[in-house]
């Protein structure tokens, strides 16, 4: 039997909250920040939580991930290759053919504006693609 309080019952916000928390350190005080810009930028953004206890915002599909390790915050955008990134945000990840991800290491900044930008155009992608799949037909219907 579950107990009520199981981390498992919790919703993905108060799990993404109770990280940044334990975090206790730069690393929750830059996840935090970029959770916030992600707010920001889309107010309906979905906040989930994954693969174990992975912090991932969605809009008609994944936009993000949120990472923490020891030296690092990895952001990493799951269709980052698609997107434009005038601001050369994208600083990791560069070789493959879809992710693209941003480390965040102690003491830097990123560019609020910049960040909110490549937000709303993983977005603006995600949403394309969920209107540009076919709908079947009715007769195709069984």
């Amino acid at each position: 039997m579950k107990k009520s309080d199981s981390t498992e019952e919790q919703p993905a916000a108060e799990r993404i909250d109770k990280r940044i928390a334990e975090l206790g350190d730069w690393r929750g005080e830059i996840l935090g920040r970029m959770r916030k810009l992600i707010k920001e930028a889309d107010p309906d953004v979905v906040e989930e939580w994954k693969w174990m206890g992975t912090p991932v915002w969605s809009h008609d599909g994944i936009i993000c991930t949120g990472e923490s390790y020891k030296s690092v915050v990895k952001l990493t955008f799951a269709k980052g290759a698609a997107l434009e990134d005038p601001a050369k945000l994208f600083n990791s990840s560069l070789d493959g053919n879809v992710r693209r991800a941003i480390d965040i290491h102690e003491g830097e900044e990123i560019d609020a504006d910049a960040f909110k930008a490549l937000i709303c155009a993983a977005v603006a992608l995600n949403t394309s693609a969920v209107k540009a799949r076919p709908r079947r037909a009715k007769s195709d219907q069984v």
